[in-house]
C-alpha cells in the first residue's frame, strides 16, 4: 500500500506566429490550436518512511533544463512544504512535434522560433506545478498493479524508419526488409494501475514507443497528437467509473519508431511523402491514438500483478555526457572507446525522410564535403599544434564521433567549422534560418552556453519492485533492449521485478542508437551527438546509479557536475529575437 496522488493541469502554450518544437522548420508555426495541451501528475510516496516520488507526463516536445529548473524553482517558492527536488520530480514528455517552443536556454532548440518566449515557459512551468500540487493534495491509500500487452504485428501502430541501421545489429538475425518494417519495433505496452483501497481507479500510466509525429511539419495548429487523443479517449471511457480518472500515455523506445504507414509520391518533398493510415493527417493521428487507447484499456480490464514492496526511494546524477571514458565491460571487452561534446551531424540537418525532411539530400552531399574539409584543417591542426591538451580534444573528437561528417558542433560552438556564427558563407537573406543564426550571433547568443545541454541527468526511481530510469534522449528500439538487459543484470539479483525506461526526461539532447547502428549515419545516427559509443556510455551510467539506489542513503556517493548558471540577461536577449521576427 501506498499514498498515491494524482493531478491534471492545462499547458497550452499558444503564441500566435511562434515556431513549434520538433520539426525545427522555420515556416512551422502556431497559428491556431487544435486540442489544449495536458500534464498529468503522479505523486507516489512510502506510507512508513514518507519517501516520496513525482512522475509528471507533458504534452510537449520535449524537457529542457530551464524548463525543470523553473519548476524547481517555483514549487520552491510557493509549496516548499510539499518537497519536491530534482531527485524526486521526473518531468517527461510525450514528444508531440505540434507543440509550443521558446522555453529552451540553449540557442539551438530556439532557431525556429525565434528566441525565447518568456510567456511559454511560465505557462509551462505553472500548469506542471499545478498538477503536482494537485496530485500531492489527492494522496489517498492505494495500491499498484502492473500489465503488460503486445500489439499484433497486423496492427498498423507502430513502423521501424531506419530499417537499414536496425539491420546492422547482430541481434537481427534475419534481416527485415523495408516492406517487413512493421516487425522491426518493440511492440509491447507497459501499464500501471493506481487503485485506492476502496477499489476506486484512480488513473493510469503507461509507455509504448511510437513517434508522436502523426501531423506533418506544415501542420499549423498546437496539438497532442496520437498519445493525447489516446490520453483523451481513455480518460472519457473511465471518467464514467471515476469522474477524476486520468490516463497518461508517456513515451517508450521510439527513436527509429514512426506511426506513418504509407509512401504518397503526390505529397510535397519538405512536408515528407510519407502519411498516416489515412491521407488525412489528423484522421490519422486519432487513428492511431485510438490504436494505442484500447490496447491500454484492454491491459486496465485484463489480468494484472499487485507489485510487491512497499518502498519509495530516488537518485538522480548529473554528469557532463561529453567526457565519459567507457570501460571494458560496457563495450565488448575492448578499451579506448570514448564520448566527446555533442556533434550534430549533416544527417541531422537532412532530417529523417519519413517523419520530418530538412535540408534536401543534395546540398546535404555539399555540406558533408565542407564538413571533410573542416576535418581536414582539424587533423592538420592536430598535428602541429604544440598544445597538447588541443591535440588531445581534437583526436579524442573525431574518434568519438566515427563516420560522422560534422555541421553543429553544440559543445565546442561551430557550425560548419564556424565559431563565428555571423561570418558564416551563406548569406541571411539565403534562408530565414541563417538569418536568425546570424541574429543570434551578432547579440552574443551563442558565446556564453554551449548550444545545446551538455550537463545532463540521469535518474533512477524505485516503487516496490520497479525500477524507473529516467534520461534525457530518444532511443531506438535495440538501444533499449540493450539497455534494459544491462540493468536487469544488475538489478534482477536484488528483488527488482520490472524496468521501466522513461525517455525524454528532465532534459533532452539527441538520441541514443547502437554501434553498429550509428554507423550508417542515417537521421538517428547524425543526431547521437555524443557519438558512436553514446549507448555503451548510458549503459555504464546507468549501471553505476543503479549501485547507488541499492545503498543506504547515508552511504551514497554521487557526483555532482554543475552547470553553467543562465543569466536573465541572456534570456532578455535571447526574448529580443522575437521582436524581431515577421508574425
Amino acid at each position: 500500500m501506498f499514498l498515491i496522488g494524482i493531478g491534471k493541469a492545462d499547458i497550452t502554450a499558444f503564441e500566435r506566429g511562434a515556431g513549434m518544437l520538433g520539426y525545427a522548420m522555420h515556416s512551422h508555426v502556431a497559428l491556431n490550436v487544435e486540442t489544449p495541451l495536458f500534464a498529468r501528475a503522479y505523486v507516489i510516496q512510502d506510507i512508513e518512511k514518507q519517501n516520496k516520488i513525482a512522475i509528471v507526463n507533458c504534452e510537449i516536445c520535449f524537457i529542457t533544463p530551464l524548463l525543470t529548473q523553473s519548476v524547481l524553482a517555483y514549487l520552491k517558492k510557493h509549496f516548499p512544504e510539499i518537497g519536491i527536488t530534482d531527485e524526486n520530480l521526473m518531468i517527461s514528455a510525450t514528444h508531440t512535434h505540434c507543440s509550443p517552443a521558446g522555453y529552451s536556454a540553449h540557442p539551438i532548440y530556439n532557431v525556429p522560433v525565434p528566441g525565447f518566449i518568456q510567456n511559454v515557459l511560465d505557462i509551462l512551468v505553472k500548469g506542471i506545478a499545478e498538477a503536482i500540487v494537485m496530485a500531492d493534495k489527492n494522496k489517498t491509500k492505494a495500491t499498484i498493479s502492473i500489465g503488460k500487452s503486445s500489439f499484433d504485428n497486423d496492427t498498423p501502430v507502430s513502423f521501424n524508419r531506419a530499417v537499414d541501421a536496425y539491420n546492422q545489429n547482430p541481434e537481427v538475425t534475419k534481416k527485415i526488409s523495408f516492406e517487413q518494417r512493421i516487425l522491426a519495433t518493440d511492440k509491447e505496452m507497459t501499464l500501471l494501475n493506481f487503485i485506492s483501497e476502496e477499489g476506486v481507479l484512480l488513473g493510469s500510466i503507461n509507455w509504448f514507443g511510437v513517434h508522436t509525429t502523426n501531423l506533418p511539419n506544415n501542420y499549423m495548429k498546437l496539438c497532442s497528437d496520437n498519445k493525447g487523443f489516446a490520453a483523451d479517449y481513455l480518460e472519457q471511457n473511465f471518467k464514467k467509473r471515476n469522474p477524476n480518472y486520468i490516463g497518461a500515455f508517456a513515451q517508450g523506445a521510439c527513436g527509429d519508431v514512426s506511426a506513418r504507414v504509407k509512401y504518397n509520391s503526390k505529397l510535397p518533398f519538405q512536408r515528407g511523402k510519407y502519411e498516416g493510415f489515412y491521407a488525412d493527417d489528423l484522421k490519422s493521428s486519432k487513428f492511431n491514438g485510438q490504436l494505442q487507447y484500447e490496447k491500454a484499456k484492454e491491459i486496465i480490464v485484463g489480468n494484472q500483478t499487485k507489485i510487491k514492496g512497499e518502498e519509495v526511494d530516488s537518485v538522480i546524477q548529473y554528469l557532463d555526457f561529453g567526457t565519459i571514458d567507457i570501460l571494458p565491460e560496457f563495450n565488448n571487452g575492448k578499451s579506448g572507446a570514448v564520448t566527446s561534446p555533442a556533434v550534430m551531424g549533416i544527417p541531422f540537418l537532412v532530417g529523417s525522410i519519413m517523419d520530418g525532411p530538412g535540408m534536401h539530400p543534395l546540398l546535404g552531399k555539399g555540406a558533408a564535403v565542407v564538413a571533410e574539409f573542416v576535418k581536414i584543417q582539424d587533423m592538420k591542426k592536430a598535428k602541429e599544434t604544440t598544445d597538447e591538451s588541443e591535440k588531445e580534444a581534437i583526436l579524442r573528437k573525431y574518434k568519438a564521433q566515427g563516420k560522422k561528417h560534422f555541421a553543429i558542433e553544440a559543445g565546442e560552438k561551430r557550425l560548419l567549422g564556424f565559431r563565428d556564427v555571423s561570418k558564416l558563407f551563406i548569406p541571411g537573406f539565403a534562408d530565414p534560418t541563417i538569418k536568425y543564426l546570424k541574429q543570434f550571433a551578432e547579440l552574443g547568443l551563442f558565446n556564453e552556453h554551449s548550444w545545446t545541454p551538455q550537463i545532463l541527468p540521469i535518474q533512477i526511481f524505485r516503487v516496490g519492485m520497479i525500477a524507473f530510469v529516467a534520461f534525457p534522449f530518444e532511443i531506438t528500439t535495440v538501444s533499449s533492449y540493450r539497455l534494459k538487459k544491462t540493468l536487469e543484470d544488475n538489478l534482477f539479483q536484488f528483488g527488482f521485478q520490472y524496468i521501466i525506461l522513461c525517455p525524454y526526461s528532465n532534459s533532452f539532447n539527441g538520441y541514443i542508437t547502437t554501434y553498429e547502428e550509428y554507423q550508417v549515419q542515417a537521421y538517428e545516427g547524425g543526431h547521437c551527438v555524443f557519438g558512436q559509443w553514446s549507448l555503451n556510455a548510458l549503459q555504464q551510467v546507468s549501471s553505476n546509479l543503479a549501485e547507488q539506489l541499492l545503498k543506504d542513503k547515508k552511504d551514497r556517493a554521487i557526483p555532482f557536475v554543475q552547470d553553467t548558471p543562465i543569466s536573465k540577461d541572456y534570456l532578455k536577449r535571447f526574448a529580443y529575437i522575437r521582436k524581431l521576427a515577421v508574425i
